[in-house]
């Protein structure tokens, strides 16, 4: 059985799909397709396309948070 390195669950999204390409200063499907129903029968995810979500802020932690 062959996993996939990014797993199942991948939120269809036209920014990280393969065919998914600026035209005139626009962004268009190569497919001419659209999500319907949170489903695209064309999708081909491309994880180079994906933006990463902002880092969780560092906590910043001081000696008198660890005494008791």
């Amino acid at each position: 059985m062959k996993k996939s390195l990014f797993g199942k669950n991948i939120d269809v999204d036209c920014a990280c799909c393969d065919n998914f390409k600026e035209f005139e200063g626009a962004f268009v499907c190569v497919k001419g397709r659209q999500i319907k129903k949170g489903k695209c029968s064309k999708f081909s995810y491309n994880p180079t396309l994906r933006n990463p979500r902002e880092e969780a802020p560092v906590m910043r932690f001081t000696k008198e948070d660890f005494e008791i």
